[in-house]
């Protein structure tokens, strides 16, 4: 076999596992339901006549037990790309979804009899399952981790945009692809490592062919009529990806810089779309899950009401309530469990959550570490102040203070605020206005981005922050 021929099946099997990991639910789905299919075929290996008067239909079943686990699977944050964890991570929280996905089986049987395959049948298909998916897991991560097997990109541009990227060192940012170098630009400064720059001999094209570069980010401080756009192009037709910069960082990050390219994003990107049959399905989303949460939680917030009473001797308020900012700058009421002293703020004066905060009871750090303080908001959500995903809601005190420094958090106002939002889940908790900047940049990508997916893909990962008790004050 030729050496480029080589090349070209090593740079397929790359990509080709690293899409593996991309659609690793899917690929799990159907894992899930294969191993549903062995068990019931090895329960009645003797008798598979009996399957159809025992079982009934085996598909509906399988769906329904490969769905609890993968809930149970995301809840413990095993679809979030940016999870920081090893082998050893991995094995626990794979084993703690499948332990939660079975809970939640277990109330699905309890209220859908017709659902439950059997005991024994259940228990082969839960531990076969539990085998196959993290074998699946270690060796994909293994793989991946090997830099060999990721993808390859090359930023064209060496100034101060492409140093955005080069400090994007954590390793969930860069998981699964590897920044070969970085190609200077006519005219742009070199900001970057001069170890990093790269200049290729010959034509633009034929190097990346050598080289194995899987995508190419355009990344310049100047106008782009300084770019190589026929070698580019060439790239292109080899199969090569083009991106911009802007688009690259908001994919890989998922968040919008907006120290170097904010006018990149408020003038390029599209106008928040709003439609009134997305609007309607959001309104009744909402109104659906308040009252399931409700239903669920309504002995935990009594619970913690009567905690709250108790620890204050009956005296001092149970609920908190306090002004916020919403959607079009409309300040209201939010509602919450009163976590702190009753006389936290007695100067009058707003004053961020600290560390350690010395202003909180004993109930409250329990209830705000399982955002248990949160719930009476359920009741904004329902009279339509707020929806259960969106930016958070901020003090109009520091939200004028905000806007005077980041123009652009203005922005985040365009939609109402959530109980949740993707800053929540990507970006520790908030406290200072340096804080405040970096969730805005999540804000603000959800705000470009948001969808009735991205909304479940958040709300399912909040159960993970609220397990994990990440990012409490």
């Amino acid at each position: 076999m030729s050496s480029t021929r080589l090349d070209v099946e090593i740079m397929e099997s790359r990509v080709f596992w690293y899409r593996v990991w991309r659609l690793l639910p899917l690929l799990e789905l159907g894992l899930l339901v294969g191993v549903v299919y062995g068990a019931v075929f090895l329960r009645f290996s003797m008798a598979p006549e009996e399957i159809e008067h025992t079982i009934g239909p085996i598909l509906p079943q399988a769906l329904v037990v490969a769905t609890a686990i993968l809930l149970g699977l995301t809840a413990t944050g095993m679809y979030n790309r940016r999870l920081r964890e090893g082998m050893r991570g991995t094995v626990v929280r794979t084993v703690l979804g499948f332990v939660g996905g079975t809970l939640l089986l277990t109330l699905i049987y309890y209220a859908f009899q017709q659902f439950f395959l059997g005991r024994g049948v259940l228990a082969v298909a839960l531990i076969a399952g539990l085998i196959l998916v993290l074998g699946l897991r270690l060796a994909l991560l293994a793989l991946l981790e090997r830099q060999g097997w990721w993808r390859r990109v090359l930023v064209i541009g060496a100034g101060t945009c492409a140093a955005t990227l080069a400090r994007l060192r954590r390793r969930t940012d860069l998981f699964g692809m590897t920044i070969i170098g970085y190609v200077p630009v006519r005219d742009d400064a070199v900001a970057v490592p001069e170890e990093r720059v790269v200049r290729p001999d010959g034509s633009l094209a034929e190097w990346i062919s050598r080289n194995q570069i899987h995508e190419i980010v355009i990344a310049p401080d100047e106008r782009r009529d300084n770019l190589d756009l026929d070698g580019l192009v060439q790239c292109r037709a080899q199969g090569v990806q083009l991106t911009d910069v802007a688009t690259f960082i908001e994919r890989e990050t998922g968040c919008i810089n907006l120290e170097y390219l904010r006018s990149h994003w408020l003038t390029l990107s599209e106008p928040v779309r709003r439609s009134a049959h997305t609007d309607w399905i959001k309104r009744s989303f909402d109104i659906m899950v308040s009252i399931t949460v409700l239903v669920v939680a309504g002995p935990l917030m009594l619970l913690a009401a009567a905690a709250i009473w108790l620890e204050s001797g009956g005296r001092g308020p149970i609920l908190y309530r306090q002004e916020r900012v919403g959607e079009h700058c409309r300040v209201f009421q939010v509602y919450k469990f009163r976590s702190m002293r009753a006389d936290a703020e007695s100067d009058g004066k707003a004053v961020w959550a600290r560390q350690n905060d010395d202003r909180i009871t004993r109930v409250g750090r329990i209830i705000r570490r399982y955002r248990i303080d949160e719930l009476p908001q359920i009741w904004n959500v329902l009279r339509g102040d707020m929806t259960f995903v969106g930016p958070r809601p901020e003090r109009p005190e520091f939200v004028g203070r905000l806007q005077e420094r980041f123009p652009a958090y203005a922005d985040r106002h365009q939609i109402k605020p959530g109980l949740t939002g993707w800053a929540q889940i990507s970006y520790p908790y908030g406290a200072s206005e340096a804080d405040a900047f970096e969730k805005l940049k999540y804000d603000l990508y959800y705000v470009k981005n948001r969808s009735l997916y991205l909304d479940l893909t958040i709300l399912l990962q909040t159960a993970e922050v609220v397990l994990w008790g990440r990012g409490v004050r």
